[in-house]
């Protein structure tokens, strides 16, 4: 990391700038597609207005206008309802992860003193009778007594030892 060259505060600047300008222009063009949309969109829904001379005319116009007016805000209300129900549903969801995820907490168990074999009884039902003596399957050893561990096991307790040596130096002394 050392080896590599660090950008000098110029260059930096310069990069900045460039990296601004192209953000820029990228935004224009997208604000621009944005309205061409738009102008289209409305150019097919709202057709150009020509006024009738005559009054029939006029009325089968305003009845046109009257039916395309309750098209548009029949589509206006099911799209609504629809973003209604869609925006129930996530918050329902995000209130059961909130509900899932913080507050559910364990509950404390009660300590149960059962034996192996009660717990497969419970567990398998009284039809099954599962010993579980281990110990009687555990191999037999018998222990063998060295020597040396008979020697030690003699010695008793060194502080009898000690004692006894105390008495010992009592009868030289006296």
């Amino acid at each position: 990391m050392a080896d590599e060259k660090r950008l000098s505060a110029r260059r930096k600047h310069t990069l900045k700038s460039c990296m601004l300008v192209v953000a820029n222009t990228l935004l224009e063009a997208e604000a621009g597609t944005k309205s061409g949309e738009r102008e289209k969109f409305l150019a097919d829904k709202c057709p150009p207005l020509e006024l009738p001379h005559s009054k029939e005319e006029l009325v089968e116009l305003v009845k046109k206008l009257h039916e395309d007016v309750g098209v548009s805000e029949e589509e206006r209300y099911c799209t609504e309802f629809k973003l209604n129900m869609v925006l129930n549903e996530v918050r329902d969801l995000n209130i059961k992860i909130v509900d899932l995820r913080g507050k559910f907490k364990r509950p404390r168990l009660k300590k149960v003193r059962m034996s192996a074999d009660a717990m497969l009884k419970a567990l398998l039902g009284s039809k099954h009778t599962v010993n579980m003596d281990l110990r009687a399957n555990l191999k037999q050893v018998k222990k063998e007594v060295k020597e040396e561990d008979k020697q030690l096991r003699d010695v008793g307790d060194w502080r009898k030892n000690i004692e006894d040596k105390s008495d010992r130096k009592k009868m030289f002394d006296s």
